[in-house]
């Protein structure tokens, strides 16, 4: 006799890479180095990162999260967050005397540096995001004459520029890549002279994380994605979820949101976490699984990441200078 239907083996697919990414580990010890070496508060402008877990826990280490610079006190250290900030951000930061220290992930600062050059040469620039991310803002205010926000598929019947010979597009660091390459292919349809980055702007973390769980998504009757609402990448994972075959896919920040009817008929579940979510939020979902009889646990992995960003510039010039003082003391 075969096993009645439930007791069917219950397993969990595991994506790697999931996770923490290397620019949003090193925003995260930028604040806290930031703590340990200046001490306590050390105001960070933005989320310094979209994890409400992340934030809540450098709150209780005494950083202060602030929406814009005139809330930090004139003298203060300041932190810019990893989705980073437009250059007129860093003049109010000297005007009020504050210390800032620029956690901007480099592979947006990359997306700047090209937004500038293409600015230099007089091109329009079509920026391809969502409208009101810190990263968009960021990256538009580097030339914001010359960007035009480019939100999704159908955005691109509205857009207008200059001269349809001297276009470029660029891209949030964040979305997802099947679906910002469908928006390219609507915009080189009606601008066949449409350029390209040099390199893919779409950030190395986020493709991985997409191409696991659309690895195993066909798989899977529900994939559960830890991640924060407010999390770009995090949204776009459930997204790719659904359209590569998975039955069901949910967003939670922590285990206790998991409801019991998702996985009441489910044999399988994936589960993956946005890249800014610490592991020890996706410990507790595969805890909580194990405990509804979810046991088989597989990890599956697409490519090994390597990738590390040393700290910012700042903050390694005071750590240097504070080392050396304690050693002459």
């Amino acid at each position: 006799m075969g096993a009645m239907p439930n007791e069917r083996a219950k397993r969990v697919l595991l994506a790697k890479p999931r996770g923490y990414c290397a620019g949003v580990d090193r925003a995260v010890e930028t604040v806290e180095k930031a703590l340990e070496l200046y001490g306590p508060p050390v105001y960070v402008r933005k989320q310094i990162v979209h994890n409400i877990h992340v934030v809540r826990t450098l709150e209780q280490g005494g950083a202060i999260f602030v929406d814009e610079n005139d809330e930090v006190p004139a003298g203060s250290i300041v932190v810019f967050s990893a989705h980073g900030v437009a250059p007129e951000v860093h003049r109010q930061a000297e005007q009020r005397d504050l210390k800032a220290i620029d956690a901007t992930c480099p592979l947006v600062t990359k997306v700047h540096a090209e937004a500038r050059r293409f600015a230099a040469d007089d091109y329009d620039i079509l920026l391809i995001g969502h409208e009101g991310h810190e990263e968009v803002i960021g990256t538009t205010g580097e030339a914001p004459d010359h960007i035009t926000l480019v939100d999704g598929v159908d955005d691109v019947a509205n857009v207008k520029v200059r001269n349809p010979e001297k276009v470029v597009w660029l891209s949030q660091t964040t979305l997802s890549v099947d679906e910002t390459m469908e928006t390219v292919a609507a915009l080189s349809d009606r601008f066949p002279s449409l350029q390209a980055p040099p390199s893919d702007d779409i950030c190395y973390a986020t493709q991985n994380r997409q191409q696991v769980v659309k690895e195993i998504a066909a798989e899977c009757d529900v994939v559960i994605v830890v991640g924060s609402t407010n999390s770009s990448n995090s949204v776009r994972l459930v997204e790719v979820a659904l359209q590569a075959g998975a039955r069901a896919g949910h967003l939670v920040d922590y285990a206790h949101e998991i409801e019991d009817a998702w996985l009441a008929d489910a044999s399988t579940v994936g589960v993956t976490s946005g890249a800014s979510v610490p592991e020890e939020l996706v410990q507790g979902v595969l805890d909580h699984l194990a405990g509804h009889g979810f046991t088989d646990l597989t990890e599956i992995t697409s490519v090994k990441e390597k990738l590390t960003f040393s700290l910012p510039r700042e903050l390694v010039l005071d750590m240097r200078a504070a080392e050396k003082a304690k050693a002459e003391a």
